[in-house]
C-alpha cells in the first residue's frame, strides 16, 4: 500500500465542510493516510451494537467513524477561520505550511 502526502496533521483543528456533520469543529484524532480518511473528535458519531467480551461489557457504543479527508479544511489558528493551505520549502530545507489567507505559517502541533 502506498503512502498518501495530506496537508492536515494529527491534533489539527478542522471544520466539516460537507456530510450530516457539516461546520462542527473538533481536532483530527488519527489520519487513515491509504484510505484518505481522517478521524476528527466529536464528528461523524455512529453506533456499534458489540457482544459482551472479557474486557468489556458489550451493548451499544457511540464513537467516531472516519471521514475523507476531502471534506474537512483546517482552521488557522491565527485568523481562526477555515482556509486553504500552500506549502513552502523555507531556506533551512525545512518545509512549512501557510495559510492563503493572511500569510501566517501553520505550526504542527505535538501534543
Amino acid at each position: 500500500m502506498k503512502t498518501v502526502s495530506t496537508y492536515l496533521r494529527k491534533n489539527d483543528r478542522v471544520m466539516v465542510m460537507a456530510g450530516k456533520d457539516r461546520g462542527k469543529v473538533g481536532k483530527i484524532k488519527a489520519i487513515l493516510p491509504g484510505k484518505y480518511r481522517a478521524i476528527v473528535e466529536g464528528a461523524q458519531i455512529v453506533k456499534r451494537h458489540t457482544k459482551p467480551g472479557p474486557r468489556s461489557g458489550g451493548g451499544i457504543i457511540e464513537k467516531e467513524a472516519s471521514i475523507h479527508i476531502s471534506n474537512l479544511m483546517l482552521i488557522c489558528p491565527k485568523c481562526t477561520d477555515p482556509v486553504r493551505i500552500s506549502k513552502k520549502k523555507l531556506d533551512d530545507g525545512s518545509k512549512v505550511r501557510l495559510c492563503k489567507k493572511c500569510g501566517e505559517i501553520i505550526p504542527v502541533e505535538k501534543k
